[in-house]
Parts: C-alpha cells; sequence; structure tokens
C-alpha cells in the first residue's frame, strides 16, 4: 500500500517510535511540510533476509549489559567578521534539516532497520540549536580553502559551550553565498565537504538567503536563478542540489563513503551517496517539463547497514572508542567467468553483523563505486556475490567489515588477505583475476622491500625462483634486488649498447609534486604496495612522477627512439597529463590520462641533446596524481 505521509509525522516518527533513538524535546516548530511519500524506491532483494539477519547480531550484542547514550549532531552557524547572518536562517535551516532528519529515517526504515535518524537539539521556540561563530577575517578572505579557518572558529564557538567539538558530529554553515536579488544570481566559493567515522565527522555546508525547503516546488520561469555554478536554473533545482549537498556532506561526516546505484536498482532515482545530492525532493513536483522533474534520490542498503550501528542512529554508546579488530581467514577471490564471489570467515570482537563489498571501475575516484552487502552466519562466514561490474574496465574490489560498536574497517587483518582486490573485465563481461593472481605472488615482495631489508628481498626471490614463478613475477623481484644496491647507471649520453632503461640512468635533474624522485617502484609509505601498477597490470620498471613532476636527461645527440607507457598509479584516484620534449620542443602530449588507464608512446628522438619528462595535473589540481612512465626505454 503506497502511504503518503507528511514530513512532519515522518520526523516524529524517527523521534518516538525507536526507542534506541528516543529524545525528549519542546513542541515542534510549525511549518507545512511538502508532501511526500514513505517509500519512493522500493525495498530491495536484500531487505528480506539480510536486514533481519544484522539486526539479530547488532541488536543482540547491544542489548547484553546495554550502554545507552544521546549522541546529538551539533550545528553551527559560521559567517565573517564583516557580514551578519544570512536572513532567517535559524527558521531556513531548522526546517532543511528537520526534512533531511525525516529522509534518513524514512529510508533506513524501507531498509529493514526501522526509522533510525540522527538526533539534534532543539531552543524552547522550537527550531534547532545553533551555535554562531564568527570569523575574524572579511568575506573577501574565505574561499573553498579555508575550511580550517572556519572549523578552529567553530570549534571555539562549541567549547563555550562545554562541547569538545573534536569528539562530536557537526555541521559547518558557511554564510558565504554572495546574492544578487536584482540580479537573481548566487555566487560565491565556500568551504563544501565533509570526512568522519562512527566517533566524530565535520561536514562544511553553504548557506545563502535563498536556501529554502519551500523552494523544492518552484519551477517557475519568473523565479529562475542564475547561479555561477549551474546556470540558470529553477529555485527547484537549486534547492535540490545544495539541500541535497547537506544530506550527501552529512553522510560523508557519518562514516559514509561515495557510492552509486547498481543497474537492478534502475528507476529508483539516485543514491544519495553517488549524485543524489543533486536529485532531493525531485519527485515532488508534478511538472515533467522541466529540467527540475526526477526520480529523487534514496539510501542504498549498503547505506543503512553501515548506518545501523552508528552511535548518532542507534542510541548505544557500548564499546563505542573500541577500534576494529576483525581479522579475515579462510579468504577465497574467484569468478566463474562473469561474477565474481569473495568469501571469508571473520573473527571479531565486538561481532561482525554486515559486510560491503564496494565494486570501485578505475577512475571516477569512488563516486560510481557500486556495492554488494552479506551478513556473516553463526560460525563468521560469509559470501559476496559481485556482479554489478563495468564492461570493458578494470577496478578494484574493495571490502569493509562492519562491527557492532560501529567500528568499521577495510584492513583485513589475517595473513595473506588485502583490503583491495584488483580485477579486470572484457567487453564481453568475462571477468579476469590475473592481477589479483600476480598481486598475491608479490605481496611478500612488497612487504620485503617495505622492510627496507636487501637480506629479505633476496629471500623473497629465490623462493619465486625456486617455486617456478612466472617470468614477469621474477623480473620484478630481480629489479627490486637491484634496487637495494643503489647503483645509478649513467646518463644517457655516456651509456653504451643498443638499448637503455631510463628508469635505470642518472637524470640531470628530477623533481616531483609529492614526496621524493623514486625509480622502479614507488615512495615506500606505511600500508601502500611499492611496486608499480597502473591499468591492471604490474611493471618491473618505471619512474615515479607525481604531478607536477619534471625529469630531464641528457642524450648527447646519441639515441633515435623513446618508448613505453604512461599510466596512473593504481589506486591513487589520479588524473594527469604527461608531455614529451627534446631541446625545449613538445613532442608528444597525452589525453587527460585517470587511474586504470595507460597510454603508449613512441617517440622520434633522433639527434635529440635533451629529453624532458614532464606530467601536469588533469586540471583539477595534483592532489593525489601519482604519475608513472612505465617500461621507458631508449633505443639506437
Amino acid at each position: 500500500m503506497n502511504t503518503r505521509i507528511s514530513l512532519f509525522f515522518s520526523g516524529l516518527l524517527a523521534a518516538l517510535i525507536l526507542p534506541a533513538c528516543a529524545q525528549t524535546q519542546p513542541a515542534p516548530l510549525k511549518i507545512q511540510w511538502p508532501i511526500r511519500s514513505n517509500d519512493a524506491a522500493p525495498a530491495g532483494k536484500e531487505i528480506t533476509i539480510q536486514a533481519p539477519a544484522a539486526r539479530a547480531i547488532l541488536d543482540g550484542w547491544q542489548a547484553q549489559n546495554p550502554v545507552k547514550g544521546d549522541r546529538f549532531l551539533r550545528i553551527v552557524y559560521w559567517t565573517p567578521a564583516d557580514r551578519e547572518p544570512a536572513p532567517q536562517y535559524r527558521e531556513r535551516l531548522s526546517k532543511i534539516m528537520l526534512d533531511i532528519q525525516a529522509f534518513y529515517a524514512r529510508e533506513m526504515n524501507r531498509n529493514g532497520f526501522g526509522p533510525r535518524t540522527f538526533k539534534m537539539k532543539h531552543d524552547p521556540d522550537g527550531m534547532l540549536q545553533m551555535f554562531v561563530a564568527r570569523g575574524d577575517k572579511m568575506r573577501e578572505h574565505y574561499s573553498g580553502d579555508t575550511g580550517d579557518e572556519i572549523r578552529a572558529d567553530s570549534i571555539a564557538e562549541l567549547k563555550k559551550a562545554g562541547i569538545d567539538g573534536n569528539k562530536e558530529t557537526f555541521l559547518i554553515f558557511c554564510n558565504l553565498g554572495d546574492w544578487d536579488a536584482e540580479k537573481r544570481s548566487i555566487t560565491g566559493s565556500s568551504p563544501y565537504y565533509a570526512s568522519g567515522t562512527t566517533r566524530t565527522g565535520t561536514a562544511w555546508q553553504s548557506d545563502s538567503p535563498i536556501l529554502n525547503i519551500d523552494g523544492l516546488l518552484d519551477v517557475t520561469e519568473a523565479n529562475k536563478v542564475q547561479s555561477g555554478q549551474y546556470g540558470h536554473i529553477t529555485m527547484a533545482h537549486y534547492d535540490s542540489i545544495f539541500i541535497g549537498g547537506i544530506a550527501h556532506e552529512l553522510g560523508h561526516a557519518l562514516s559514509m563513503p561515495h557510492d552509486l546505484e547498481r543497474p537492478d536498482q534502475a528507476g529508483w532515482g539516485k543514491a544519495l551517496m553517488g549524485s543524489g545530492n543533486r536529485t532531493y525532493g525531485e519527485e515532488l513536483r508534478g511538472d515533467t517539463n522541466t529540467e527540475s522533474k526526477g526520480g529523487g534520490t534514496f539510501l542504498p542498503f549498503a547505506d543503512a547497514l553501515r548506518l545501523a550501528s552508528h552511535p548518532s542512529f542507534c542510541g548505544s554508546i557500548k564499546g563505542f572508542d573500541g577500534i576494529s579488530n576483525v581479522k579475515l581467514t579462510d579468504v577465497k577471490y574467484s569468478t566463474d567467468g562473469k561474477k565474481i564471489t569473495y568469501s571469508a570467515r571473520t573473527t571479531a570482537n565486538p561481532p561482525v553483523y554486515g559486510v560491503i563489498g564496494y565494486m570501485d571501475p578505475a577512475g571516477g575516484q569512488d563516486y560510481d563505486a557500486t556495492t554488494t552487502t552479506a551478513i556473516p552466519d553463526k560460525d563468521g562466514r560469509f559470501t559476496l556475490d559481485c556482479d554489478a561490474l563495468v564492461k570493458g574496465k578494470g577496478g578494484t574490489l574493495r571490502v569493509v567489515t562492519l562491527q557492532a560498536n560501529g567500528a568499521a574497517s577495510s584492513a583485513a587483518a589475517g595473513a595473506g588477505t588485502s583490503p583491495e582486490y584488483p580485477y579486470n573485465v572484457a567487453a564481453d563481461g568475462t571477468v579476469d583475476l590475473d592481477v589479483w593472481n600476480t598481486q598475491q605472488k608479490l605481496m611478500p615482495l612488497a612487504d620485503a622491500i617495505k622492510s627496507g631489508n636487501r637480506t629479505a628481498v633476496e629471500a623473497v626471490l629465490k623462493t619465486l625462483e625456486a617455486g617456478k614463478a612466472p617470468a614477469n613475477v621474477l623480473e620484478i623481484a630481480r629489479v627490486q634486488l637491484a634496487a637495494f644496491d643503489g647503483k645509478v647507471g649513467p646518463a644517457p649520453a655516456d651509456a653504451t649498447g643498443d638499448m637503455l632503461f631510463l628508469s635505470e640512468a642518472k637524470p640531470t635533474s628530477a623533481s616531483v609534486g609529492w614526496l621524493a624522485p623514486t625509480y622502479n617502484r614507488l615512495p615506500v609509505e606505511e600500508g601502500s604496495n611499492p611496486l608499480l601498477s597502473a591499468g591492471g597490470k604490474f611493471y618491473a620498471r618505471g619512474i615515479y612522477a607525481h604531478a607536477p613532476a619534471r625529469h630531464v636527461y641528457d642524450l648527447g645527440g646519441k639515441w633515435n627512439r623513446f618508448v613505453g607507457t604512461a599510466g596512473a598509479a593504481q589506486g591513487k584516484g589520479a588524473s594527469v597529463v604527461f608531455v614529451i620534449s627534446t631541446d625545449g620542443k613538445e613532442l608528444w602530449r597525452s589525453k587527460t590520462v585517470h587511474e586504470g588507464e595507460v597510454l603508449p608512446f613512441d617517440v622520434d628522438v633522433k639527434g635529440a641533446k635533451t629529453l624532458e619528462l614532464s606530467v601536469e595535473d588533469g586540471g583539477n589540481g595534483n592532489g593525489s596524481d601519482w604519475g608513472l612512465w612505465l617500461d621507458p626505454t631508449l633505443s639506437r
């Protein structure tokens, strides 16, 4: 039955029905809510079996020697020194946040966990409690890059009320929207991002005088606004984007990563942590002849599963400060040709009540990751069926375990296990796990490299040789052992022979945008694999070139060709541009290369005296831009 309920009642549902989330509050603010359905998206195939099984584990553990505790979402309204808070900010934002609170309750209920949602404090007049913080600089100083300053101001304001913001989850509404009523234009640069765990989190939001829940229904031409970011759009479209953005960034502050709706969820709307931040409330509109009409936003089961144990949602703080201690054993990672199956056994205290698999195609950072879920049986065993794969593209399966105290971890602590599992998918959908099999053989080598112990690397090589490992694996191990000797070959101008690996030659100069110039491996970072991999393949040789990078070599006019592969390091989310120049003249420039992509190059360098290799960021800043020159080879 398609029961329709007012948002007002939906909000009360979250506060009154579920005992674990009960709270006492004054009479609610008298406002007129839009009417929306409580079942905009279907329940989904996970609900009937997985939700009850997960709740049995989760609720059962929390009921034993329970520790109840109220965790409130705190709200800070921040404004620069030369600006007063935007008009009616309390009324506007109270309506918006109660709407978002009701959205989470409705979606958690639809997913089988009851109307669990985050809690907020109210002032005596029924509006939400908000702390006003002020910056000490003028408006022109602040931008999207000043989030740390704004957070520090907000933390100081919370401290005055006896609240330690570093131990809370809170939203900061930044009063940095510049509204021109005459021109009906809205501009301004504000921090707009978030991060968090089940213990703490911060979300930066953007406020403006026109941000209003009532605008979700306004599709009139006369009231359109000119957005500096989105162009000439209806008020409904504007409010969907920015109210949905609040719900989305709050999701990050509550520990959720990005994820996309699966093919079997087509027609449900958009997943909140995918592009659902731009579709919030679209299903309310009746005018199908507008760019603002759409299917709305929903919360996939995987996200509801993750939030079910969040202290702000379940009201339990039992084991709240405990860290993840999950161990995975009996790991099996296989394919039947079109689907990946991942199975393992969990050992943990508190128990694991759910497991999420994120199928993340290469590139796109993690915005396009689809999900699959499983609930461990009484022995801790589970199986993830991974079939929402993108044809013709490589990717990574990330496995995240959820414990009953809210701890979540993608670090599997068992021997021979990994939190990430690479795969490739052919154009016809056939799955290839060769890169995983290679990775498994190379894991002891990677660990030996990270230990900095040459003897350990040599021992791994001998073991691989004795086991008759594949030729490419042996070549990688031999190159890594040679790297420990610290010998650098001559400059290309002084080298002999008809072929030279440039990663083993002396550069005239070298600079990178992060860490230090490194050859035939990545710089060693804690927890990272130092071996070179890109586009679903491991490479024995290469030049680490995090943008902006510049490597210059003296060729002495003695070489004819330069060949190799340009790629973005696996697992880093890079987007980079590669440039090859000789004697100051650009000879080759790549398109923007994203994670999972590689491009071969073959450049005529006959007679050139100087070779310059440059890596630029892909136009979105150089964060995580780990570029690689792979198998770079000179020949005569």
